[in-house]
């Protein structure tokens, strides 16, 4: 196996990413990548990975889905009793990277992290298929777990007791903004000879700048 990660190869050529393509603001470019990929894959475009830094110090990354960028911030929803969201708690500084294979691009995102006010957690929250907002009451989201059907057995009640009524939100569970510093949008090229690109935050406008691929 080893020796045939060694020969995996693709060349990237897609497209190019050049100065004149570029906005002033990193939002509008974000934006018209975002709506190609939605259109290359409709279902997963909004995939993507955050990293955290845990109580240890080691960078902690997992897939989450973007719900929502407005007015230049990243949201996202989960429990905030979770792992992720236990570290962020302490160390409210975030890392996200977007990647379109079809598309050969990534956008990387390094950004502050704020909880959304309730009305807006609450507003999401019943948005969600009712079997999903039943499903935030019964995980305690990172915590051990003996048996599948510990779980099942909480869904069926939980289930039961929300039977007559809306599933309100729970209390620990609710959404996320990332306000970006830094922006990278990365266009595959042939040779890894990549078009990389970042927006670095500079009071309230950006600096641009190439980087080597």
């Amino acid at each position: 196996m080893s020796e045939a990660l060694k020969h995996v190869r693709k060349d990237y050529k897609k497209g190019t990413l050049e100065w004149e393509q570029l906005p002033s603001s990193p939002d509008a470019l974000f934006q018209q990548w975002l709506a190609e990929a939605k259109e290359e894959d409709p279902t997963d475009y909004n995939c993507m990975t955050i990293s955290t830094i845990d109580s240890e110090g080691y960078p902690q990354g997992r897939i989450v889905l973007l719900r929502g960028f407005e007015d230049g911030d990243l949201k996202f929803y989960t429990n905030y009793n979770s792992d992720k969201g236990q570290e962020l708690a302490a160390i409210p500084k975030i890392s996200v990277n977007f990647f379109w294979k079809e598309l050969e691009r990534q956008v990387r995102v390094t950004g502050d992290v704020h909880q959304l006010s309730a009305e807006e957690s609450d507003a999401y929250f019943q948005s969600r298929p009712r079997s999903s907002r039943i499903g935030a009451w019964a995980s305690d989201q990172s915590s051990p777990l003996e048996t599948r059907d510990q779980l099942e057995d909480r869904v069926e009640a939980l289930t039961k007791k929300f039977s007559d009524g809306e599933v309100p939100r729970p209390p620990h569970w609710g959404g996320y903004g990332i306000t970006p510093v830094k922006w990278e949008f990365w266009q595959g090229r042939a040779s890894r000879l990549h078009d990389r690109f970042v927006y670095s935050k500079s009071g309230d406008s950006w600096e641009t700048s190439r980087i080597q691929p």
